[in-house]
């Protein structure tokens, strides 16, 4: 007498048919909705790298100008900020 197969191996057409439900959604989705996102993001990234250029080269000095200065107030407040950290230090 032969050994009845194990169910896990066993595949009927209907289980099949209900597979291939679940997953047509999944293939929707991988076709349709991840390049149109892939879209938007690509234009809002150009959108916003067209945005963040200055208007022109007055713009440009200015801006250059405010980074000098933020950048030379940072050094100046790091070289106080040393001085208290070493005021502040326990013994």
């Amino acid at each position: 007498m032969l050994a009845p197969a194990s169910p896990s191996l066993v595949c009927l057409p209907p289980c099949e048919v209900g597979t291939l439900a679940r997953v047509i959604p999944w293939i929707i989705i991988a076709v349709v909705a991840v390049p149109i996102l892939v879209v938007g993001f690509m234009a809002t990234r150009r959108n916003t790298a067209a945005s963040e250029a200055p208007a022109d080269a007055s713009a440009a000095r200015t801006a250059e100008q405010e980074f000098a200065e933020a950048e030379a107030y940072e050094a100046e407040w790091h070289e106080q900020d040393k001085e208290r950290y070493h005021k502040e230090r326990l013994p």
